[in-house]
């Protein structure tokens, strides 16, 4: 790992993001097909239930639920390795370049990791810690704390870059003919989605309009940030091409659209629990189905530009290295994902499909697809990037 040390990049973090996504991604199994009626999420007792029946089931909880496991214990070894990682990278005369560059919002990277182990920690105690939903009104307002000083750190380290780059002008189209800005954007929904996570599952008002509120605070900024970042970075592109190293990025925007619409299902739950909302399950259908095919059209887009201008041929099969190549995790991860929502609260929820028959499961097809072609590349990924040879 002294190599890594040595040439170290923020966008390392990216390989401990996916493998918490990825242990997010095998959780949606246990979600959406174990009966958990009496609670939000499934948890360790309605897990051991299904387990003990010694059934074929069983055997199937069993494997997703170690797949959970490794993943998630991947993904704080990699933080960690990262973190101290970053911690000698802060020493060096590279860092102090890279908070002078258009690439210092590389440390988005940071708060964003940060925000998807918190979300890897609760899912960890729903399914490996008994009694824990007995206590669970008491973890809610820690959950917020920990996700608004995450929040608050990546506020701190956008506001930085931008306000140098407005006082500056340092952003030229030149440097800006990709999507990498975008990571920014990435962590905000990040945060949001664990906001509104508390907000849609606490029994207690305050905690509940608190956490919507901050849900929306960063859900808005996100949007606005997207917005501003797609419409200056596409006339970079349109201008000067788009640069083949950094072309994966514009895949960024299939997790950002994840989370967006994962904060906008858990705010419209939350403001059905306690603010005396109605939800409609076929406005989920209309918001799944958009979400899903924005998500299709991105990847031919960016899959098309990738093939023609060799990156898959050159970063992905060849020799040449590239860290940001750890960024193509997460499209995978956010597909899988919000496929679980589009097929069961856009599709089950509304009659279109049942649960369990042939065209349920047909359903899963394409997402169990792109989830096994993510673990390959995930190890296919760790292993060029972040060995020593």
């Amino acid at each position: 790992m002294n190599r890594i040390k040595n040439n170290y990049n923020p966008l390392y973090f990216l390989a401990s993001l996916g493998s918490g996504g990825l242990s997010i991604s095998f959780f949606m199994y246990l979600q959406y097909m174990i009966p958990h009626k009496e609670t939000p999420l499934v948890i360790f007792e309605q897990l051991l239930g299904v387990i003990s029946r010694g059934d074929f089931a069983s055997f199937l909880t069993v494997l997703v639920t170690l797949f959970v496991l490794f993943f998630a214990v991947t993904h704080f070894i990699l933080l960690f390795k990262n973190l101290s990682w970053f911690k000698y990278y802060k020493t060096t005369e590279p860092y102090k370049n890279l908070l002078s560059s258009v690439s210092g919002m590389s440390l988005m990277a940071i708060p964003l990791t940060l925000a998807m182990s918190i979300n890897v920690l609760f899912v960890l105690g729903a399914v490996f810690v008994p009694n824990l939903w007995s206590g669970v009104e008491y973890l809610f307002p820690f959950a917020l704390l920990a996700f608004l000083v995450v929040g608050v750190y990546a506020l701190s380290i956008f506001s930085k870059q931008m306000f140098r780059i407005i006082l500056t002008g340092d952003l030229k189209y030149i440097n800006s003919n990709n999507l990498s800005q975008l990571l920014s954007v990435f962590a905000f929904t990040m945060i949001s989605v664990g906001f509104a996570g508390s907000g849609a599952m606490s029994h207690n008002l305050t905690i509940n309009a608190i956490g919507l509120f901050f849900a929306i605070f960063f859900l808005s900024l996100s949007v606005i940030v997207l917005i501003s970042k797609l419409i200056l970075n596409f006339r970079g592109i349109l201008k000067y091409g788009i640069d083949q190293e950094t072309s994966p990025t514009i895949w960024i925007v299939i997790p950002i659209l994840t989370l967006i619409g994962i904060t906008l299902v858990r705010i419209m739950f939350g403001i059905d629990h306690h603010m005396e909302g109605d939800i409609s399950y076929s406005s989920f259908f209309v918001l799944t189905s958009v979400i899903v095919s924005l998500q299709f059209l991105t990847a031919f887009f960016g899959y098309v530009v990738m093939k023609r201008n060799g990156y898959f041929k050159d970063f992905v099969s060849g020799a040449k290295k590239s860290v940001g190549s750890l960024g193509l995790i997460c499209p995978g991860v956010a597909f899988v994902v919000f496929g679980m929502f589009f097929i069961h609260l856009g599709l089950v929820k509304n009659d279109i499909i049942d649960k369990f028959t042939l065209a349920y499961y047909i359903s899963f097809i394409p997402f169990v697809f792109v989830q096994v072609m993510t673990v390959f590349y995930f190890f296919k990924f760790k292993k060029k990037l972040m060995s020593n040879k």
